[in-house]
């Protein structure tokens, strides 16, 4: 096998052990909700990635260019937004639920800039996948749903981010500064919990386990991995994300998925799955039989 493969075969692997791992710690985070709700679980987990990954990667700020900063501010800003909008879905509407939602982010970029029927034929089933998996009616709770979709959408943004960042600043430099920016941005949600007295050892070891698990391993797992899969493929391997939920959800929360949710689920993972089949596929084909350059 080549060392090219190899490299590839090693960044699987740590695709799947890094969603094993995240989604483990949101179970252990939403433990924590009772106590210093979604805002201060995620308000940890930021200090616990910037304190781990701050002092590793060391990045040299003052000769970082606008060019590198500015992806890994925005970085920042979607690291915020993700996890609150996430963590508070979960809250709503249940872990499994609420990731598989979110990995229509993942999703989106494996179908980004389709022009063949087949993407056009995967969009419109991962739809009716959606549909089955939520089962909209009066009970629904949209507010939930919405904020799962936030997420989606910032997942989506963390993908292309990230592989920018990871091209731009060195080792874990750009995670580094990017959940630095967001522990800034959640030290005001710290300072009032604080002040009220809710942060509890309990709420705070759960919340501590998910700062570990949801963030330092995740973020320096992702960027590495980026380096050596594309956006597309990255997006294929997240199809583990909402099964690991679901079993994290039924073995930490005691959250057991309706037959519904487990049919709109495997309609979600099996078409982002197709999506990126096909897409290799094409590429593959694309780089055996070049179109020719015209000449001038």
């Amino acid at each position: 096998m080549s060392r090219l493969n190899l490299g590839t075969g090693d960044a699987l692997t740590t695709m799947v052990a890094s969603a094993a791992a995240n989604q483990a710690g949101a179970a252990l985070g939403a433990r924590a909700f009772p106590a210093i709700g979604p805002a201060g679980v995620v308000a940890v987990r930021q200090f616990v990635a910037a304190a781990v990954l701050l002092p590793i990667a060391r990045p040299d700020l003052r000769r970082m260019t606008w060019a590198q900063w500015w992806p890994a501010l925005l970085l920042g800003v979607v690291f915020a937004t993700m996890n609150i909008s996430l963590y508070t879905a979960v809250d709503r509407i249940g872990l499994g639920l609420a990731v598989t939602l979110e990995f229509l982010g993942p999703l989106a970029v494996a179908l980004c800039g389709s022009r063949t029927p087949i993407d056009l034929v995967c969009a419109a089933v991962a739809g009716i996948g959606v549909y089955v998996l939520v089962l909209p009616g009066s009970s629904t709770d949209l507010v939930g749903l919405g904020l799962g979709l936030l997420a989606a959408a910032c997942w989506a943004s963390y993908i292309l981010l990230n592989r920018l960042v990871g091209a731009r600043l060195p080792g874990l430099q750009g995670p580094a500064v990017g959940t630095s920016v967001a522990a800034v941005l959640y030290l005001p949600v710290a300072i009032v919990l604080l002040a009220q007295g809710r942060f509890t050892w309990v709420g705070l070891a759960y919340a501590l386990g998910a700062g570990v698990l949801c963030s330092v391993v995740p973020y320096a797992a992702d960027v590495v991995a980026l380096r050596r899969v594309p956006p597309r493929f990255f997006g294929l391997l997240q199809s583990v994300h909402p099964v690991w939920a679901a079993l994290a959800g039924a073995v930490i929360l005691g959250q057991i998925p309706a037959a519904h949710v487990w049919a709109g689920m495997a309609v979600v993972v099996g078409t982002n799955a197709a999506a990126v089949a096909v897409a290799g596929k094409r590429a593959v084909l694309a780089a055996r039989n070049p179109r020719p350059v015209p000449a001038t």
